[in-house]
């Protein structure tokens, strides 16, 4: 995070000189995102906003008209991001009351990104129906994304993939029916994990945190602990570019099942990795995700 802040401030004596029309506004966007990514997962709430804001200023609605290149294609799809910090800090009735834009042929992913947010909020607090009727309209804003818009160098329509199993896992969860919500969170993991490597990762939040605070809700300890355990790579079940070593969420998370389940020792290793983690963070760590609503260790 550190070292793309000071990108992002060697960027602005570039943005003074040349301005925002050209293609380098690609290269900017993209330490905005690395910087959003890292503070999300230092659990930097304002920090990651903050660059969320200023990733959004920095791409002109001019240039994403601009078709030859084909701008749009590359740029539109970093818009929306700042939709992700909202979810992975639990600011449901800002994403509720979030606008779509009036271009939505142009905002194409950014229309179909506000869908899919809007309705994990919706679902998030209680409000079924209404969540219900956003993933509908997730999904239709999802048919008219073309073939040609990407995000980084994955296609944003599998991108969106990951966000459609999300959903679904999501509402699936709020109406009580847990197997079949766990089953698309797990799809929505594999999905994520299937997506060809970028840095950052084209998925803002780890699906394993949404999907091990959920199992951790409905007393499945030792679920959420396999699921914690891999996302931070202690047991070597995934590729090392699928790891997310001493991350403040899995941690918390991983220590609360630890114990849950009486693994008092091996808490005590982790405790302090944790209360490491945790320090940098500037809002107070809970759970590995605010999807869960329930009170934890």
């Amino acid at each position: 995070m550190a070292w793309n802040h000071a990108a992002i401030i060697a960027d602005r004596k570039f943005l003074e000189r040349a301005g925002a029309m050209n293609f380098y506004t690609l290269y900017r966007v993209h330490n905005y995102h690395f910087a959003m990514y890292g503070a999300m997962f230092l659990g930097q709430c304002e920090v990651a906003l903050a660059a969320a804001d200023e990733l959004r200023r920095a791409i002109p609605e001019e240039l994403l008209r601009v078709q030859v290149p084909p701008m749009a294609d590359w740029l539109e799809p970093f818009v929306p991001l700042g939709l992700h910090v909202l979810i992975r800090f639990g600011r449901w009735q800002e994403l509720i009351k979030t606008a779509l834009p009036d271009d939505r042929e142009l905002y194409c992913v950014t229309t179909a990104m506000t869908h899919y947010a809007r309705g994990v909020a919706l679902a998030a607090t209680g409000r079924v129906a209404e969540a219900e009727r956003e993933r509908e309209l997730f999904r239709a804003a999802l048919g008219r994304v073309p073939e040609t818009r990407f995000f980084q160098n994955n296609p944003s329509r599998d991108v969106l993939a990951v966000a459609s199993a999300m959903l679904d896992g999501e509402l699936e969860y709020r109406k009580g029916h847990y197997d079949a919500a766990f089953a698309q969170l797990r799809r929505a993991v594999a999905l994520e994990d299937g997506l060809p490597y970028a840095e950052p990762w084209a998925w803002m939040q780890p699906s394993r945190h949404a999907y091990g605070a959920l199992l951790l809700e409905q007393g499945r300890v030792e679920e959420a602990e396999a699921v914690y355990r891999a996302d931070l790579g202690l047991d070597g079940t995934l590729a090392r570019a699928c790891q997310h070593p001493e991350n403040v969420w899995s941690l918390h998370g991983y220590h609360e099942c630890l114990t849950r389940m009486g693994k008092h020792e091996l808490a005590l290793l982790i405790r302090p990795r944790l209360d490491l983690a945790a320090a940098r963070a500037d809002i107070p760590i809970r759970s590995s995700c605010y999807c869960r609503r329930t009170d934890v260790a």
